[in-house]
């Protein structure tokens, strides 16, 4: 649990507790009054604050639950995407560590210096450049500068171009292109 997870987790039902309470002590204080009609001003205002901290402990109360089952639910969420996502990397690390190799001849053929490269890398990754600058501790300008570097050597006009570049020729495979084809004239026609 986060910090401010685990503060609102121990916050909620102490502000709950609390409001019972003092819905707990308006009932001893009426009944201790002794009032000698219920609708005095004194007894209508008591029963007003009564029933709005018992009101305000059931939202709290509900707001809690909810909060709790949205944060559930969201946890197995991204559980599923990590699984997903290590599933994919198991799957295709053969290609990736080639496709990683064949990036990093064509930075050297681009004669990227090291830092160039890495920055290239992150930009194909799609960082931004204030991203890039935090991750490797360098100032935003400093990456930038790098960028146009990469840009000029490159003879690409900018980012867009520098992800085509590679990405261009990536192809689904041929059944995949043609179920995609099929389904869209389904719903077309």
């Amino acid at each position: 649990m986060y910090g401010s997870d685990l503060l609102d987790s121990r916050l909620k039902p102490a502000l709950v507790f609390a409001l019972l309470a003092i819905a707990g002590g308006g009932v001893v204080d009426l009944v201790l009054d002794r009032p000698e009609s219920i609708w005095s001003l004194h007894v209508l205002f008591e029963l007003a604050l009564l029933f709005l901290c018992l009101g305000t402990a059931i939202v709290l109360w509900l707001a809690g639950y909810r909060a709790e089952r949205s944060h559930e639910h969201t946890r197995r969420v991204l559980r599923h995407h990590q699984q997903e996502l290590k599933q994919w990397r198991r799957r295709a690390q053969h290609f990736l560590e080639g496709l990683g190799v064949e990036i990093d001849s064509q930075f050297r053929s681009w004669k990227l210096t090291p830092a160039e490269r890495e920055i290239a890398l992150l930009l194909l990754k799609g960082f931004s450049t204030k991203q890039i600058a935090a991750l490797l501790e360098k100032s935003d300008r400093t990456v930038r500068q790098h960028s146009s570097a990469i840009y000029k050597k490159s003879g690409l006009a900018g980012r867009a171009e520098l992800g085509a570049f590679f990405l261009e020729d990536l192809l689904l495979p041929t059944e995949q292109l043609q179920a995609d084809d099929d389904t869209k004239k389904s719903l077309v026609g």
